[in-house]
């Protein structure tokens, strides 16, 4: 049984700062080990469901989040970028489940830390039409290879976006939004606790899901923050200037739109 996990950070339990998602800071210190702690207790659900490969992408920032040392044993770790796919690396046909642990919102969706990708470039991205969050579109490119999202953990207003999306997935919500930079969360402890059995049994009913592959062809929007970031994304020769506010790029696959998404994203710091 092989399982890739995608870390990231916002939704990590007692996370709900910038502060603690950047490097530099005193308390991001904190939070990157327990976004570690989170990942060992899900891998350690994993191994107990009868997990015997399992892969973890640093998915957050510069992607070095992630304490090697202190990670479960049991876990290869991908670390650093620019990478291929991004949060989705090395994710590949073969993989039994495709676990987002650590996730958040979608832009403009409410949630703790709510983003897409990039909050400094992007108010939304809309794949054909609707709003999507990360979990939404690497969850498309993992479908694309035909890998089931099997767990997504995050907030409440994760869970609630991508209830309908993924109908099979296990969630396990360790914090409830009160605001953009505000939650309740269950003690690191009981969330702990609640990620490993919520692991476990996304394996035992790994052989239930049947992922359903994204049709394409995909018109990806990426709505800026501001009309010069439009004005840096429109440079690319493919981009389509909707509006002001807004490029669009006409895509076969949903790696087309990941890669798209990747390097405009990467293109924003340029007018910092």
């Amino acid at each position: 049984m092989r399982i890739y996990i995608s870390a990231d950070i916002e939704g990590v339990a007692g996370v709900v700062t910038p502060a603690q998602c950047q490097a530099g800071h005193a308390e991001y210190e904190k939070a990157r080990i327990l976004m570690t702690k989170e990942v060992n207790a899900v891998v350690e659900g994993l191994l107990e469901g009868g997990a015997s490969e399992i892969v973890v992408n640093d998915s957050h920032g510069q992607m070095t989040n992630l304490l090697p040392e202190l990670l479960h044993p049991a876990a290869d770790i991908i670390l650093g970028k620019p990478k291929p796919i991004n949060m989705a690396c090395g994710l590949e046909a073969g993989y039994d489940l495709f676990c987002m642990i650590g996730h958040h919102s979608r832009a403009g969706a409410g949630g703790v830390l709510s983003h897409t990708t990039n909050g400094f470039a992007f108010h939304q991205v809309r794949i054909n039409g609707m709003p999507c969050g990360e979990p939404a579109i690497y969850g498309a490119y993992a479908a694309e290879l035909g890998v089931p999202v099997g767990m997504i953990s995050g907030d409440d207003v994760t869970y609630a976006e991508n209830r309908s999306l993924f109908p099979q997935a296990e969630f396990a919500v360790v914090k409830q939004a009160f605001g953009q930079r505000a939650a309740r969360a269950l003690s690191v402890l009981r969330a702990r606790d609640l990620l490993r059995v919520t692991a476990t049994r996304a394996v035992k009913a790994a052989g239930e899901f049947a992922p359903q592959p994204p049709i394409g062809p995909f018109r990806a929007e990426f709505v800026a923050n501001s009309a010069v970031l439009a004005d840096q994304f429109a440079i690319l020769p493919p981009a389509i200037r909707v509006d002001a506010m807004t490029v669009a790029f006409d895509c076969a696959t949903m790696a087309d739109v990941v890669n798209w998404m990747t390097a405009l994203s990467a293109m924003s710091f340029a007018v910092r």
